[in-house]
């Protein structure tokens, strides 16, 4: 059998903010299906090394290649098709106010080439379906509790199908009780085969869902056993 490719691989990377280093020396593979935690303190460079993986963060030393894109010769114009190959969920929801759930998915459809309306809707009620948001698309991002913000931005980043998803502390604006539940609908995705990268200082969630588990410490990338 062939040797898997990683979905992500990074070889002896460093990563800077400005002149600062930031992270050193990260070597680390994420293959197809994996659910690994990344943990950390606050600053000790989760999110810096989430964006350099969604290409807000330029990698300049060492190798990185993450969806068939080579981050070491990522261009500007570039990006937007990096991120259409991996979903990417916030904190912070970023839902747009002015436009209800099935709006927001719509209009990130438009912005990535879908042109036929019917098979927008089908893809929309799909994803909405899977974070059993499927009834309140016609709901305002405002009308909504915190747990229904996040599945929406759940479900706004499956809609292309990514290969990897990227979620930058999804429970961090969540209580304990909406944190599991948003957890169940990550965990499912993953049943189903979506590889995903999550930032968290959630421990308890890492307890009740264990999974691989990197940690930023003291400028290094290590497993944690």
């Amino acid at each position: 059998m062939s040797e898997q490719k990683p979905v992500l691989h990074l070889k002896n990377a460093f990563i800077f903010q400005q002149e600062n280093l930031i992270l050193s020396d990260i070597s680390l593979d994420i293959y197809r299906g994996d659910f690994m935690y990344l943990i950390g303190k606050t600053g000790s460079g989760k999110s810096s090394l989430m964006k350099t993986l969604y290409g807000d963060l330029p990698l300049t030393q060492g190798e990185g290649d993450i969806v068939d894109f080579d981050l070491i010769k990522l261009k500007e114009k570039e990006i937007p098709f990096l991120r259409r190959k991996l979903g990417v969920v916030f904190q912070d929801f970023r839902l747009l106010n002015d436009r209800n759930v099935h709006d927001n998915l719509l209009f990130v459809l438009k912005a990535t080439g879908w042109k036929d309306s019917s098979k927008c809707n089908s893809k929309i009620d799909e994803v909405l379906e899977k974070v059993g948001m499927k009834t309140k698309g016609f709901k305002m991002p405002f009308q909504l509790s915190g747990g229904e913000q996040q599945r929406v931005a759940i479900a706004r980043a499956l809609l292309n199908d990514p290969e990897l998803i990227l979620a930058d502390e999804p429970t961090g604006n969540l209580d304990p009780k909406t944190s599991l539940e948003v957890m169940s609908v990550l965990e499912e995705i993953n049943k189903e085969g979506k590889t995903i990268l999550m930032a968290t200082h959630d421990y308890a969630l890492i307890l009740k869902y264990p999974h691989k588990t990197i940690k930023c410490d003291g400028e290094k990338v290590f497993e944690v056993v």
